[in-house]
């Protein structure tokens, strides 16, 4: 099994025609939460038009945080494990503009197996 799927890291290499699809719908100019944690998006303002792929072990966070930057006027795009038993899915992802569920499952970054889970992109 890749690292990508254990609990070593919690972050997962948006595929490159997910990411690409959506951002020639909402032309992306941030991303607060690039592979690397180079930058604490938590803690920043974010961009007009921002991309979350957050790291999973912090998605209530995350999802507060995406909110509260779309009460800004911000479009604010996530892809997250459809996990819709969790308190951050119903405080925050039901109150999103749009959800839309990802048929099958995803292979992220260079992965030769699909996620052990959904996913969901949340559209505030």
């Amino acid at each position: 099994m890749s690292v990508h799927f254990s609990s070593l890291t919690d972050e997962w290499k948006t595929p490159d025609s997910i990411y690409k699809k959506l951002n020639a719908e909402f032309n992306f100019n941030f991303d607060p939460c690039p592979l690397g944690g180079e930058i604490d998006g938590l803690s920043i303002e974010w961009g007009k038009s921002t991309f979350v792929n957050p790291p999973y072990s912090k998605l209530k966070l995350w999802c507060k945080k995406a909110y509260e930057e779309s009460l800004k006027r911000k479009i604010v795009v996530m892809l997250i494990p459809s996990r819709t038993d969790t308190i951050a899915w119903h405080e925050y992802c039901m109150k999103a503009k749009e959800i839309r569920f990802i048929k099958g499952r995803l292979k992220f970054g260079d992965s030769k197996n699909s996620a052990p889970f959904p996913s969901a992109i949340i559209i505030f």
